[in-house]
C-alpha cells in the first residue's frame, strides 16, 4: 500500500451463522457474499484535507450498516473501498472508486 495523508477505516463484518451472508457494498451496488464463520475486513480512504469523510452528512462517520436477515448492507462514506481478510489479504484484488491510498495495481 502506498504512503497516504488522507483517513483511512476500517469496518469487520462477520457471519456467526449457518447460512451465506449478502454484503452489499453501497454506492456501488456490490455485493459481496460472507459464507458461514467468515469475516471481511470493510477498507475505506477520504483524502478530505479536514478529516471529513464525502459521503456522509454528518462528516465523521466513515460507515452506515443497515441489516436484514439474510443481508447487511453497508454505506461506505468514503471515495473508494476494498476488502481484505483480518490478515490484511485481499479478497477481491479490484479496487473500487479509484481508491487514492492504493498502488496501482499492474
Amino acid at each position: 500500500m502506498a504512503m497516504f495523508a488522507g483517513r483511512t477505516a476500517r469496518l469487520v463484518v462477520s457471519n456467526d451463522d449457518e447460512m451465506p451472508l449478502d454484503l452489499m457494498l453501497e454506492p456501488w451496488g456490490d455485493v459481496h457474499r460472507i459464507l458461514p464463520e467468515e469475516t471481511c475486513v470493510v477498507v475505506t480512504h477520504s483524502s478530505a484535507g479536514d478529516g471529513s469523510w464525502p459521503g456522509t452528512r454528518l462528516g465523521d462517520e466513515p460507515f452506515q450498516v443497515g441489516h436484514r436477515r439474510d443481508s447487511v448492507t453497508l454505506w461506505v462514506n468514503g471515495h473508494c473501498f476494498h476488502l481484505c481478510d483480518r490478515k490484511g489479504n485481499e479478497i477481491d484484488p479490484y479496487v473500487y472508486g479509484g481508491c487514492p491510498a492504493q498502488s496501482p495495481t499492474t
